[in-house]
């Protein structure tokens, strides 16, 4: 069969993923957003179904002002005993902490922190021995993989923690997995920055602690020298090995805008690629160690078709898995229904680094088609397109009594502009967004008539210009609401398209 990348669209960066009996489970990053780290499950390889957060409380962690790109970074999906256990850091309180459940679609335990340092850390499960890994620097400033016993179900550290492996001396060395495949232990990391230079590197031992050795060939995965190709910053992964005995690593990567214009707004997303052990028990990954758009494969039944949502609204989606949140919501801000959704607007706006009213859905391709009725007393509500508090796009409506306007406001960094507004003569509008690869329009209807505002550069949302580990989300919101009033949203629809009618741009 033929299977297309990314697997998981979107805002979806930094995959983990483990397997029981025949289905596979994936967990990705959050950053600021919450519920935190969303659990997918899958029996396919192929088709994904978000089934759960692992983060849904205030008490598991702290995001309360954190910064953008702060918060939860990439976890570590692993079962072991019949039990699953996440782990992951909170970079903003600089903690390593891991979460336990029973039940894949149900709460999480409260947070259980390891005194270890560094990011990305990783379990590894041997008999009645738990590893924890994680990247760091030693008292002389020395970058590596760190490792120590643990006790599993308090966290105590039981051995000091050592270095085990140093990379191939590529820059920011994290994500590092281990694996024990035919009496091998292999080490897998990531180097060069989650960025073009991403790549994949591993070692291999047979110990746990090491030594390792290095693969002859690192890096195993990389995009770094194809210029003039659409997907990029390929690395930190983690191996899966399916029901038939293959293997396969998913990663991030992410899609840049154009050919030769090297930004990219979506985010980082999950790609999958193939792996295959020589004689020698080494491993290599993708096309002569590169991910490609779409691969051929027979490992994949050609029965397995591989599915994509196209259009999201309120009707399809789920409030609690689909949407997200700007840290930790003011609950009573927000009143869902099956067909509407009721905003209060507070003081705080897009442009802090707190909780705004706030909900929103990753964009998960370069077409789109955003379209939402939005109803307001006063105040201001509607659409915006947030990469971060320094760097949004919003469309929307404001006003009082009888004065009302459609508005198109463009933040990037320290220019913060309203750039078009469009009289109304109620307080009720129907809005809409035309995304495409460089662009997003900006349109009102009135009297039957798509009015544009005008466009912005999705450049200037993209994390080579804003910074940051995020991407863009498709938010909708409300500020500035006396005690008591709420805006009303409904018919939302995001329709993702192969092209737009650029006639009607």
């Amino acid at each position: 069969m033929k299977y297309n990348n990314p697997i998981i669209k979107g805002f979806y960066p930094d995959p983990s993923v483990c397997k029981v009996g025949d289905t596979y489970y994936l967990a990705t990053s959050t950053f600021q957003y919450f519920p935190g780290v969303p659990i997918f499950e899958s029996h396919d390889l192929m088709n994904w179904k978000q089934i759960s957060h692992c983060l849904t409380r205030t008490t598991q962690v702290q995001l309360d002002q954190v910064q953008s790109s702060g918060g939860v970074f990439a976890p570590t999906l692993r079962y072991h005993r019949e039990r699953f256990y996440m782990v992951t850091t909170n970079d903003t309180t600089r903690q390593n902490f891991f979460v336990w459940t029973d039940d894949i679609y149900g709460e999480w335990s409260e947070p259980i922190i390891v005194d270890q340092s560094g990011i990305d850390p990783d379990l590894y499960f041997e008999d009645d021995t738990t590893y924890f890994m994680s990247n760091g620097h030693d008292v002389d400033g020395n970058e590596g993989v760190f490792q120590c016993q643990i006790d599993i179900v308090t966290g105590q550290k039981l051995t000091p923690s050592r270095m085990i492996w140093q990379g191939t001396g590529g820059r920011y060395l994290e994500s590092p997995h281990m694996y024990k495949i035919n009496n091998w232990y292999y080490l897998l990391v990531a180097e060069g920055g989650t960025e073009y230079g991403h790549m994949a590197t591993y070692a291999r031992s047979i110990s746990p602690s090491g030594p390792f050795e290095a693969y002859a060939h690192n890096p195993v995965l990389t995009n770094r020298n194809l210029g003039g190709y659409q997907l990029q910053a390929v690395g930190h992964g983690d191996l899966i090995q399916d029901n038939n005995g293959n293997w396969w690593l998913y990663h991030l990567g992410f899609r840049q805008i154009g050919q030769w214009l090297t930004y990219h707004h979506l985010g980082r997303e999950v790609f999958l690629t193939p792996v295959t052990f020589d004689e020698e028990g080494w491993f290599t990954a993708g096309y002569h160690g590169t991910t490609l758009s779409s691969f051929e494969t027979d490992r994949i039944s050609d029965d397995v078709i591989q599915q994509e949502k196209r259009i999201y609204t309120f009707e399809n989606t789920n409030w609690e898995l689909d949407w997200c949140y700007l840290r930790f919501p003011q609950t009573e801000n927000y009143q869902f229904e099956d067909h509407k959704l009721m905003l209060k607007g507070t003081d705080i706006t897009l442009d802090q680094p707190l909780s705004p009213t706030f909900l929103g859905l990753r964009q998960k391709d370069f077409y789109a088609v955003i379209t939402c009725d939005v109803e307001i007393i006063d105040g201001e509500a509607g659409i915006t397109l947030y990469m971060d508090e320094h760097h949004h796009y919003e469309l929307a409506i404001r006003g009082q009594k009888d004065h009302y306007e459609v508005i198109e406001r463009l933040n990037t960094q320290d220019i913060k502009s309203v750039q078009q507004t469009v009289a109304l003569t109620s307080n009720k509008a129907s809005i809409m967004v035309k995304a495409e690869p460089t662009c997003y329009h900006f349109f009102v209807t009135v009297e039957g008539q798509d009015i544009l505002l005008g466009t912005a550069q999705t450049k200037y949302l993209s994390s080579e210009v804003a910074g940051g580990f995020t991407g863009v989300i498709i938010g909708l919101y409300a500020t500035n609401h006396p005690a008591g009033h709420a805006a009303t949203f409904s018919n939302f629809k995001c329709e993702y398209l192969h092209s737009i009618d650029r006639e009607n741009v």
